[in-house]
């Protein structure tokens, strides 16, 4: 709850709180356990972006670019296609490691993904961060809100997301709904 706690004070939620998300129908659609800190971050913000830059996938978004299950079978296909010519990170060369999408930044086709290796419990998945349109991927060993909280407040050991603090500077940190961005779902 600390990292939860300091990213709210950071980067203030929503007023109004997003949808519930069933996470027992969400887990079972996907096969998987879900991380702790990434139920805490969607059950604070639901879909939408940070700093216009960082978009949060949810289960059962209205928008397929945000919903969780969409955006896993699709990157599921786009990877398997990628990796009959490429080879696959470190990480994922490990028998039945694989990695599932939980966020992705504005226009550049890069993804975040966790890195679930056999055995791991979901709270124990790192970030794997892949720029999208080639094949370098970088590795934090970090859950998924401490990683967010380490690129906002401009802590994170990373050669990405440079232009957040290089270029956009925020003095604020803001965080958009899907909804205000998208318009509302089913309008």
């Amino acid at each position: 709850m600390i990292a939860l706690d300091a990213l709210v004070r950071l980067c203030p939620p929503p007023a109004d709180p997003p949808p519930v998300v069933d996470w027992a129908q969400a887990e079972g659609a996907l096969g998987v356990g879900l991380p702790a800190d990434y139920k805490q971050l969607v059950e604070t913000y639901g879909d939408g972006i940070f700093d216009e830059t960082i978009w949060l996938l949810v289960p059962d978004s209205a928008y397929d670019d945000c919903d969780l299950h969409a955006q896993t079978a699709e990157r599921d296909e786009i990877l398997a296609d990628l990796w009959e010519f490429e080879e696959k990170p470190a990480g994922l060369r490990e028998a039945g490691a694989k990695v599932l999408p939980w966020a992705f930044e504005e226009g550049t086709g890069a993804f975040l993904y966790w890195l679930a290796r056999p055995g791991q419990h979901p709270d124990e998945w790192t970030v794997l961060y892949n720029e999208g349109r080639g094949p370098l991927w970088e590795q934090h060993d970090m859950g998924c809100l401490a990683f967010l909280l380490a690129v906002l407040n401009g802590t994170a050991e990373t050669e990405y997301f440079g232009c957040l603090h290089e270029v956009l500077k925020p003095s604020v940190h803001r965080f958009a709904t899907a909804d205000a961005i998208l318009g509302t779902a089913g309008q």
